[in-house]
Order: C-alpha cells, then sequence, then structure tokens
C-alpha cells in the first residue's frame, strides 16, 4: 500500500474502532463481537507499529496503555476541585435547602446524582483532543494521571466537536472488575484490596499505564469546570451537552423540583444501592441553575449550591475473638479488636479500634463477645455495642498489661490522659512508628517509602532514626523482598526530591508533641528557618498566634533534647532544606488589601467560616484582630446574634459588615 492508502486504513480503523468503543463502555449498545474488535484491533497496532508518525492522537491502541513514568508531575488546577458538605438525614437536607433559600430569595429546584465511591479526576480537552487528566489531591493541586486515564474506555481520546473544556468525572472500578482481580490476587497470595475505592485509586496511581489498563476501570462524567465558547444554564443541561460530546455519564441522575423530591429520591437509594454493579456512599445534591450556583457562591471548603446525603453506616453483628495492643509513635496503647472476618460497606472488616481501657470497661468487652460494628463515616470500623445477651459464660475478661508489649518497659497513666502510655524513648515500636510518621504524605512526602518498607528497613537494622533514610545505598535496598532494581530506583529518587522540601514538611515530620501539618507551617512561616525556631523562647512561641502555652512548652523542650540537636546536625549535613521556602508572612505596609493595617472585630456567629479561620484569613491580609470594640476599631464584622459589640459600633460610627461583605472581601465569593 502506499502511504496515503495507509494513513486511509489508519483512519478508517481508528474511527471505527472508537466508535464500536463508545457503543459498548459508554451507551452499552455493543455493534461487534469482542473478537471482532480484538481482530480489528490487532490490525490497526499492526499499521501503527510499521508507520509510527500516521497513529493519532485518538488512536484506540492508547488504551493498553505506554511507556511506564518515573513519577507523577503535579497539576495546578484552573478552577479548585471543592469537597462537598454532608447531610445526614432529611432534616439537614431540609437545612441545606433553607439556606439556598435565604442565599437567593426564592426556591430552588435540584439535581440529584448517585455518588459514585471512586476517585475524583478531572480531564482538559484542547480543541477536543484529550490532553490531560489529574486527581483531585488537595484540591487545589493534583497528580497528572494522563497516561493511566487513557487506558479507561469509556473516556474519549477525541470529543465530538472541538470544544476547549475540562470536566470533572468519577473514576470507579465496577464490582466485577474488582472481583476478578481480587481473585487474582488470592491465587498468586498477594494483598488484596480493602475495597473497588482503593481498588481504583490504587490502580490509577500506578506509574506504569498497563496495569491500570488491566484493571477493567469505567468512570462517570457529573461537572462542567470551564467550557470556552458556549453558555449553559443549568446543571441537568450541562450533563446532556456533555453526553452529547461523547461523554458517559450516570443514568440515574434526577431533576427534583423541590426538597421533597430530594429526600424522597435519596430514601429510594437506600435499599437499592445494593443492586448496582458499582458502589455508591450516598447521593449529590447540587442546586441545578447555575445563575443560583454563581449566585450563592462557595465557603472556604465547599460550594454552598451543593451537598452530599451520606448513607446511614451499615451495621453488622461479628464475634470479638482477641484484643491486641499496639504502639503508636507517641507511646499510646492502642487495644484494636481481632474479629471474624465479616462485610461491611462492601468491605471485609477483620479489625476495630476499641481505642482504649476506659471504653473495654464502660462497654463491658469480653473476649469471646458478640459484638455489633459499623464503619464511621463508612471508613474506619467501629465497636457500637456489645450483645451481652447473647453470652454464653465462656467469653473471658481482657486486662490491660503494666508493661510494653513491645520493650518491657512500665506502662503509665500521666495525669490528665485516658491513654497508658510507653515513655521508654528507645521503644522500637515507637520508633518505627515515627519513621512511617516522617515519610508520610503530610510530612516528608517520600513516594514509595511506605508501611511495609519501613517495616522492612527496621526489622533489618536499616535504619534507627529518620537520618539513616538519607544514607540508604541501592544494594542493601535489593535485598529486601519485592525490591526490583527500578522500584529501589524510584524509590531513591524520591528520597533525594525530599531534601529540598520547605521546613514545615520537616517540622511535622520530626513528631513534635501537639504540632499538627498546620502548627508547623505557622511556626515555619514565622521563624524562617529551624535555627531561629530552634533557639526561640516559650514567650517568642507563645507570641505567634495559634501557639498555645502547651504547644511552645512542648517545642521548647524537644529542641531542648541534646539528641535532637545531633538529629538536626546530621539532616542538615545530609542536605536536607532547613528554611521554610513558601509565600511570606507580609507587613501591613507591603499588602494590597483592604484589611491592610486595619483593626478588626468579630461578634455574633457565622454560618460559613469559623472565627478562627476567619481571623487567621484576615491577618494574612495584613488586618489585625482583636476582641474588644473601641474607637481604634475599623470594622466590626457582625454574624448571626450579635451583641454589644455591634450596638457599641453603631454607637461609635464604626463600619459594619455581615459575613457576605466579609467572605466578599476576603475572595471566597464573588
Amino acid at each position: 500500500m502506499s502511504n496515503d492508502q495507509v494513513r486511509k486504513q489508519i483512519d478508517q480503523l481508528t474511527d471505527q474502532l472508537n466508535d464500536y468503543a463508545h457503543h459498548y463502555y459508554v451507551l452499552d449498545q455493543p455493534k461487534v463481537t469482542d473478537a471482532e474488535y480484538d481482530q480489528l484491533l490487532r490490525e490497526l497496532i499492526d499499521l501503527e507499529e510499521k508507520h509510527p508518525d500516521m497513529k493519532r492522537e485518538d488512536s484506540p491502541s492508547e488504551r493498553v496503555g505506554g511507556v511506564a513514568l518515573d513519577h507523577f508531575s503535579k497539576v495546578q488546577h484552573d478552577v479548585p476541585m471543592l469537597s462537598l458538605s454532608n447531610a445526614f438525614d432529611d432534616s439537614e437536607l431540609r437545612d441545606f435547602d433553607r439556606r439556598v433559600q435565604q442565599g437567593l430569595g426564592h426556591e430552588a429546584t435540584y439535581s440529584c446524582e448517585l455518588k459514585i465511591d471512586g476517585l475524583a479526576v478531572t480531564l482538559k480537552y484542547d480543541n477536543g483532543r484529550f490532553v490531560q487528566g489529574a486527581t483531585r489531591g488537595d484540591g487545589s493541586t493534583g497528580e497528572d494521571i494522563t497516561s493511566n486515564l487513557k487506558t479507561i474506555a469509556s473516556i474519549p481520546l477525541k470529543l465530538n466537536e472541538t470544544v476547549t473544556i475540562d470536566v470533572r468525572g468519577e473514576a470507579f472500578m465496577p464490582k466485577s472488575s474488582f472481583n476478578r482481580l481480587n481473585k487474582a490476587k488470592e491465587a498468586n497470595d498477594e494483598a488484596l484490596f480493602a475495597n473497588p475505592r482503593n481498588a481504583a485509586a490504587g490502580s490509577l496511581r500506578q506509574l506504569d499505564p498497563k496495569i491500570a489498563a488491566k484493571r477493567q476501570l469505567d468512570i462517570f462524567i457529573y461537572s462542567v469546570g470551564q467550557l470556552e465558547g458556549k453558555e449553559l444554564t443549568s446543571h441537568h443541561e450541562s450533563l446532556e451537552y456533555v453526553s452529547k460530546l461523547g461523554f458517559k455519564i450516570n443514568d440515574q441522575a434526577k431533576h427534583c423540583k423541590n426538597i421533597e423530591d430530594v429526600i424522597e429520591f435519596c430514601e429510594g437509594w437506600l435499599e437499592k444501592r445494593a443492586d448496582l454493579p458499582y458502589e455508591i456512599d450516598g447521593i449529590v445534591i447540587k442546586v441545578d441553575r447555575l445563575e443560583d450556583q454563581r449566585t450563592l457562591g462557595f465557603t472556604a471548603k465547599s460550594p454552598r449550591w451543593a451537598t452530599a446525603f451520606k448513607f446511614p453506616a451499615e451495621e453488622v453483628v461479628t464475634t470479638l475473638r482477641d484484643i491486641e495492643l499496639s504502639i503508636g509513635r507517641t507511646g499510646v496503647v492502642t487495644p484494636t479488636a481481632i474479629l471474624d472476618p465479616v462485610s461491611v460497606a462492601g468491605t471485609t472488616v477483620q479489625r476495630a479500634s476499641l481505642h482504649n481501657e476506659d471504653l473495654i470497661r464502660e462497654q463491658d468487652v469480653k473476649i469471646g463477645d458478640k459484638i455489633t460494628i459499623k464503619k464511621a463515616g463508612d471508613i474506619i470500623p467501629k465497636v457500637v455495642n456489645v450483645l451481652t445477651d447473647q453470652r454464653t459464660g465462656e467469653e473471658k475478661d481482657f486486662h490491660m498489661p503494666t508493661e510494653c508489649p513491645e520493650c518491657n518497659s512500665e506502662l503509665v497513666r500521666i495525669e490528665g490522659e485516658v491513654a497508658l502510655r510507653c515513655v521508654n524513648p528507645k521503644c522500637p515500636a515507637q520508633i518505627r512508628e515515627g519513621l512511617i510518621h516522617f515519610v508520610s504524605r503530610n510530612a516528608m512526602n517520600i513516594d514509595g517509602l511506605g508501611e511495609r518498607v519501613i517495616t522492612q528497613l527496621f526489622e533489618h537494622e536499616l535504619v534507627e532514626d529518620v537520618a539513616d533514610i538519607y544514607r540508604l545505598e541501592k544494594d542493601e535496598l535489593l535485598k529486601l523482598e519485592r525490591m526490583g532494581e527500578k522500584s529501589v530506583d524510584n524509590l531513591l529518587k524520591a528520597i533525594e526530591v525530599t531534601k529540598t522540601n520547605s521546613l514545615e514538611k520537616l517540622l511535622f515530620g520530626l513528631g513534635i508533641r501537639y504540632v499538627g501539618s498546620k502548627a508547623a507551617k505557622t511556626l515555619a512561616m514565622n521563624f524562617e528557618t529551624m535555627d531561629q525556631l530552634k533557639e526561640a523562647s516559650i514567650d517568642q512561641l507563645e507570641a505567634v498566634d495559634e501557639i498555645g502555652t502547651k504547644m511552645a512548652h512542648a517545642i521548647a523542650t524537644y529542641f531542648d533534647k541534646e539528641e535532637v540537636h545531633l538529629l538536626l546536625e546530621e539532616l542538615d549535613e545530609l542536605g536536607i532544606n532547613m528554611t521554610y521556602t513558601g509565600p511570606k508572612l507580609q507587613s501591613a505596609e507591603e499588602i494590597d488589601s483592604i484589611f491592610a493595617g486595619k483593626t478588626i472585630v468579630l461578634t455574633g456567629s457565622m454560618e460559613e467560616l469559623s472565627r478562627k479561620e476567619a481571623k487567621e484569613k484576615i491577618e494574612l491580609l495584613g488586618g489585625k484582630v482583636t476582641g474588644s470594640v473601641t474607637a481604634n476599631t475599623d470594622i466590626v464584622v457582625a454574624g448571626e446574634r450579635a451583641g454589644s459589640k455591634l450596638k457599641k459600633a453603631n454607637e461609635l460610627q464604626i463600619e459594619v459588615w455581615d459575613e457576605a461583605k466579609l467572605l466578599t472581601e476576603l475572595g471566597l465569593i464573588s
């Protein structure tokens, strides 16, 4: 064949196969048998291999997965992917409707959709061609998983119109794919996935797209993020439009006239959800008119025009066979119930937290008891109650030990605390848990260095403290179980990358008592270097907003230890960054903001922001928040039930804002 004939053949096969795939995976209306499709695909791949320059970007051969990646790059979302507020019963749904009506000044119609239990992603198309796909991440920044998303057959590589658009959807693993995957894992004596959501997320975060291709994932598109050149008026219209473009939408969505229709829709799916071929964990309710959505706007965390009705947690009965103890990185002893395996909300559960000794005593828990468990928020297994009327007399009392099960040191209960604690700083369990914390996502975030690998490193005596992580060598790692040359190379690269992390990551990773990720960032922003923080007095620490007396003393005590000084010196010598590299705190003179240099008083209750959140945002913009109204006060923000402070502001003729005005000036609504 001539080149023109080859190109024509490739174009014909590409269009034909894409059409077949759309009918099969999106419309559920297959046009040909699997064997016929596979034969045509083989013909196309053969032609593309011989003429790679003629392969089209939307070729169905992209579905089988390309070259493995070294790492995922970060993607900044053009429009943030915010989380949703939750409603758990009819009254909370009606409260949501009341807030919507108050915000709009009229009643609203709603769009209801099944809340698919998967991984939220965003897909970007330029002139109708798929150019990028990313995870939700923290809402502002996600990971580029374009190669893996191309393997999902229901994601079009080319749209039916040459439109520039980004859409949001939920990638998921159907129950049939999940069961097939776990059967294969079981046959290979591999760890099983806990549920389809974890399996979908794990598949899309594989660096090798060929693995994702084998997992047979699917997707439903649920909203439009950005769209050029076309105006849409309602949410249900936008779903109809993306369906015409070639996207797969969920066919169980419903346009509801009022909140009572919404409640009826939610209740109807409580029983029917078990019959679906995929997992759902609730219903998403959105104000339908897009103009109404714009009017309502957003809080700092979620849209005001949408909420998620969460199904009640499923409760099941099982038998408590034993109680195991684990030691956390701070030495706290946590008892865990070992159960007869039981399915709860789509997951096989064998363990549930008992929290502490007092809870065991209060619930009169005995080994051998029949107990009721549920998943808190459908995630964490929790013991609800003990079925004492089903006791046989063979149940055994449980008593907390007096010695640490890991190091045999005496367990103590510190005054004012509920938990027992091992106070031996050399306790191997605490060291291991501290290492796991150090490499975790909100700390140093070392890809590939999870709990399993850390445990191996610790057991093989390759790491004793966090500095040892940066001394690991390839030859040592290759001796570990399931650590091939490529995974070792990737791990060492990931470790090296974290040396440049901003200071707050290291501070949180060190596990200073009471210092969470937010406090770590506050400390890093205010002191800027590890040396300055290390030398700070308790008074200087307490002068920082949100750093209280207890935390200040804990920080000072931590940096007083000689072993901490030695560790920090080691980390510094190993090239670990000790400086804050994020946005700098600015003085009022440097900030171009309506709040800069102003004194503001917050009074009354606010619906969308807590007093603490509002204070934090105002101060980042150069304002000063005080507790009393004086002649020096510039602005009073009055929420609901504002009392004497509002009265005094009016007497002094001080400018008064409502919450909506504050949110607008903070840039949280337009």
